[in-house]
């Protein structure tokens, strides 16, 4: 059994253990939330996405892996992206992403400081639904989107850098492409600060920069993305070494191991 988290999950756990099927279980987040809690004693494994994960799983369970995201990210094309958004190869591409439903004010900011942002970039917006701005359809090297499904992987593949939120799927499909990202978490006042925590981890591991809210202006948004794209490079090789970019072959080597003893104790 495999397990992701999420309450309906519990019982499915519980039932693997009474029968003596091995389970594994996986988590997403910094700190573990009330499922795997619930289920950490009963699993054979326990896998983790952050590092700083580790100190709470029992070291005999504990395995960083990083977190699966699609196969389908590694096989955006960067020539489909930029014609999607009508973009030439002459500036570098900057995406930005506001989660899934969109952020009013990371929408806002960025439109804010377009006029300078463009000096340097072709920027595709990803704003969420009913957040598009007809005032600047037509602008030369700004394109907006309310969502991208199926080409996401080609936008991703024509993106020289991001601005984003700081959830923990983005974060790994961004790692999957290996761009530098500028992330503005979540504030702890609309959320329980696991965003907060995701980009200090992303930070430390020299992945990205962060941003707090209560410190975004249109002047430290223009710096801090120029900063981030003169020393791309830099992030670049420091994602290249990352373990959690394998994550769906680590998560499977660990499944692999898990049935493997099982089968030899028959």
């Amino acid at each position: 059994v495999f397990s992701k988290g999420g309450f309906v999950s519990c019982p499915v756990v519980w039932a693997s253990w009474v029968l003596r099927i091995p389970a594994v279980i996986h988590e997403s987040d910094i700190t573990p939330g009330l499922t795997n809690k619930l289920t950490m004693p009963f699993a054979r494994k326990v896998c983790y996405t952050f590092p700083e994960s580790k100190k709470y799983f029992p070291d005999e369970k504990a395995c960083h892996t990083g977190l699966p995201v699609r196969e389908e990210m590694n096989t955006g094309s960067r020539l489909n992206g930029l014609k999607l958004c009508g973009f030439t190869g002459g500036k570098p591409v900057l995406v930005v992403i506001g989660g899934s439903q969109g952020s009013e004010f990371i929408n806002t900011v960025v439109r804010d400081a377009l006029e300078e942002l463009l000096k340097t970039f072709q920027i595709c917006h990803i704003c969420g639904k009913g957040n598009m701005n007809r005032e600047y359809d037509g602008l030369s090297g700004y394109k907006q989107f309310e969502y991208i499904d199926k080409e996401l992987p080609d936008i991703f593949a024509c993106a020289d850098l991001f601005i984003s939120r700081a959830g923990a799927t983005v974060l790994h499909e961004i790692l999957t492409v290996k761009k530098p990202a500028l992330l503005i978490p979540l504030s702890k006042s609309a959320s329980r600060g696991d965003q907060i925590l995701n980009a200090q981890s992303f930070c430390s591991q020299g992945f990205s920069d962060m941003l707090m809210e209560e410190n975004v202006t249109k002047e430290t948004l223009v710096s801090k993305v120029r900063e981030l794209y003169v020393s791309r490079n830099n992030y670049i090789k420091s994602m290249k070494k990352s373990f959690s970019g394998n994550a769906v072959e680590n998560v499977i080597s660990i499944i692999d191991e898990i049935a493997g003893e099982r089968d030899n104790s028959k």
